[in-house]
């Protein structure tokens, strides 16, 4: 789970780039997201999610990621939170959603909200999903097939997090790009760049490790 420097950052630059009325509605916002944490659910919707919904409108379309993923860390939005929000939001709440689990969420819990991401086509919501969350918990298999759906949707390789570390020396992804290089080719139609960019990487060693001291060993 990412740390408190990171959402303080993300704070500090959403802030410089919206107008006086959208920080006040932030500042309201956010407070009344933190004031909500520790509360048992409720039948009503608390008024923060409702704040999430509206976030777009208050503060712009190219800043709403960024400020419904700081309402979503104000209240400490627990895994059964964040799936409600995820399953009743829009594609954009749920993409925010994604940008908010590697500041949430610590293991494996919120694993089926990539993997429902993961079976969109929306490419927005799949280049979410690829983030660091994923790269953390995505057992082998599922990552890999992630990283193909990157390439049948478009979205740029650059999205998936930790690939260079997670890519090195994969013989199987090898494989599954292999397949899928002639796959394409045998149709007339051309192969991605990016399919080169990971499949090199597949063939990079391993980084060596480090020896053990003296010290290490005698411990």
């Amino acid at each position: 789970m990412t740390e408190g420097p990171v959402i303080d950052d993300l704070r500090t630059r959403l802030e410089a780039a919206l107008g006086g009325a959208a920080r006040a509605w932030l500042d309201q916002a956010t407070a009344e997201a933190t004031a909500h944490r520790g509360r048992p659910e409720q039948n009503d919707t608390p008024t923060w999610e409702l704040r999430f919904a509206e976030a777009g409108r208050r503060c712009g379309q190219d800043h709403a990621d960024a400020a419904r993923v700081l309402l979503l860390h104000a209240a400490d939005a627990a895994p059964a939170t964040l799936t409600r929000v995820y399953e009743q939001g829009t594609a954009a709440e749920r993409r925010a959603v994604l940008h908010a689990l590697p500041h949430l969420v610590q293991g494996p819990e919120a694993l089926p909200l990539v993997e429902d991401a993961l079976r969109t086509n929306d490419t927005r919501i799949v280049a979410a999903a690829v983030g660091p969350y994923a790269a953390w918990h995505l057992p082998p298999h599922d990552w890999r097939h992630a990283v193909l759906k990157c390439l049948f949707t478009g979205v740029p390789v650059e999205a998936v997090a930790d690939l260079d570390r997670r890519a090195r020396a994969d013989a199987e992804l090898a494989r599954m790009l292999g397949d899928y290089a002639a796959e394409r080719t045998a149709a007339g139609r051309p192969v991605p760049s990016d399919l080169h960019r990971v499949l090199a990487l597949t063939n990079a060693p391993t980084a060596p490790e480090t020896p053990s001291t003296g010290e290490e060993q005698e411990s």
